[in-house]
């Protein structure tokens, strides 16, 4: 869990998988995962400092209970997923390889 502090001054405490995004403009906006938008203190180099330290923790924690390396491996690779958004297609035509003359 990670704690931030709302702008009227209440403390507000949260996982660090609920925010999506964080801007400054000047105070720090989060974006939440379910489309709310709250306003906090902290600048946006603290939230992600927490968001962080909450996945590294967290992280850690796994890692204790897997019984091998490439368990552990595993685990990381799927903290990494976005499985929030749909694959992009590539943007442009398609690379051309050397044109014969």
């Amino acid at each position: 869990m990670i704690e931030l502090t709302r702008l009227h001054g209440n403390p507000i405490v949260f996982t660090g998988d609920v925010p999506k995004t964080a801007e400054a403009a000047p105070d720090t906006m989060l974006t939440l995962i379910t489309g709310e938008k709250m306003i906090v203190r902290e600048d946006t180099a603290v939230v992600m400092e927490r968001i962080l330290a909450y996945r590294s923790r967290l992280l850690a924690s796994v890692a204790k209970r897997l019984p091998s390396y490439s368990e552990l491996q595993r685990a990381v690779s799927l903290t990494s997923l976005d499985l929030s958004e749909k694959p992009k297609p590539a943007s442009g035509p398609p690379a051309r390889g050397p044109q014969e003359d």
